[in-house]
């Protein structure tokens, strides 16, 4: 029985979203910009083999500067849920568009409305930051206040999030994670996407430091999702990163997190391991949180080539019924204003050795038909209403 893996290399955009202007993305290209800025010169031959250069050019009208032709199927993908997130980018990927308009926090200070200050009042005594803020700065300014006070950090930033940091040591992991638990309840029902607890560790002299202990408490997808679909008909369903966050672990048997080093022995490890008709669903974070959010281009870049040294090896071992995809759920251009996640379509690069000579083009989807896709694959019910392109 055929096996998938969905792979969400996160924020690899490839430009030309029809409706990026009302994001003020007009001109956003993740990829395209990354290439530019190395001057063409950007190592990732296994991508490239499997269409990167085109679906760049399909969705933006960049050449690719790659010269050898795809050998497997490709294309690029419009998102229709009107958000630029982690959440709306992964349900409509699985099959669910966002249906309502997300809450976003106003750029003020203080920025929560009291009924959240005061719930975190009732829960952990006070509070500190109450503003939008960078996750490293935010440690910088208020990590040794948190430490003498025992009070948590609370800070927002453009996307709809509600950030909890506090020390692993001083105040604790498990109730860090009780806290996020208990006012993501509160947050949920305003249409705020996620809680995050963000641990931290270290001290003001040596500096603070993010610990990979972070977990988020997402608001619950509106209707079953891909994940859903699989599990409910008897597969296994295994997440990779942080899948089982995005979707609160609904239809997934179990999740493995970590650095992204460790998220590719983990993929590896499934290739080798996960049972016939099981769908993998994995997440590569840092090109998002390390590398786009920070306006590193150069790093961003680097992440490429290594993720593509590696993806290589791991396609070796693959069954030849195997489906293989790899996408993204949104763009962070890392030359771009601000720090922001940008408006994009996204590259859909298919691996499945038995396509045999139906390779090439597949050209303009939606998110909703790789989950479609992937349903078709394993021959499970698909209750959304995309169009299966295999």
């Amino acid at each position: 029985m055929s096996r998938a893996f969905l792979i969400v290399l996160d924020s690899l955009g490839c430009g030309g979203a029809p409706d990026a202007e009302k994001f003020g993305d007009l001109g956003a290209n993740t990829l395209g910009h990354i290439i530019k800025a190395r001057g063409g010169n950007l190592k990732v031959p296994n991508l490239a083999r499997l269409g990167l250069g085109a679906a760049l050019e399909n969705a933006s009208g960049m050449s690719s500067p790659w010269e050898t032709p795809p050998d497997a199927c490709w294309a690029s993908a419009t998102e229709v849920s009107n958000g630029k997130d982690t959440p709306s980018g992964h349900w409509e990927l699985a099959g669910v568009p966002v249906p309502w308009d997300w809450h976003f926090f106003p750029k003020t200070v203080p920025v929560f409305p009291q009924v959240v200050m005061s719930a975190i009042t009732d829960l952990a005594g006070g509070s500190l930051a109450n503003c939008h803020a960078s996750g490293i700065p935010v440690l910088e300014k208020f990590g040794a206040e948190h430490i003498r006070s025992g009070l948590p950090i609370c800070y927002t930033s453009v996307d709809s999030v509600f950030q909890i940091a506090a020390h692993e040591e001083h105040f604790g992991l498990q109730k860090l994670y009780y806290l996020c638990e208990k006012i993501a309840a509160i947050l949920h029902k305003m249409r705020v996407g996620r809680v995050i607890a963000r641990p931290f560790i270290g001290d003001e002299a040596a500096g603070f430091i993010r610990t990979q202990n972070r977990r988020d408490f997402a608001i619950d997808p509106p209707s079953p999702t891909l994940c859903d679909w699989v599990f409910d008909a008897g597969h296994a369903v295994h997440a990779v990163g942080k899948i089982g966050d995005i979707f609160s672990m609904r239809g997934i048997n179990r999740c493995r997190k970590g650095t992204d080093a460790q998220l590719m022995q983990y993929l590896a490890d499934e290739v080798e391991n996960a049972p016939a008709g099981s769908l993998t669903f994995a997440n590569f974070v840092e090109f998002d949180s390390l590398y786009g959010h920070r306006r590193d281009v150069e790093g961003y870049a680097r992440a490429l080539e290594w993720f593509d040294s590696e993806i290589g090896l791991i396609l070796g071992k693959t069954e030849p019924d195997d489906l293989v995809i790899f996408t993204a759920d949104h763009g962070n251009d890392p030359t771009w204003k601000g720090s922001d996640h940008t408006r994009e379509q996204v590259p859909v690069l298919v691996h499945c050795e038995k396509f045999g000579p139906r390779i090439g083009a597949i050209g303009d989807i939606q998110f909703i038909d790789v989950a479609a896709s992937v349903a078709a694959h394993l021959e499970v019910t698909a209750h959304g209403l995309g169009r299966s392109f295999l």
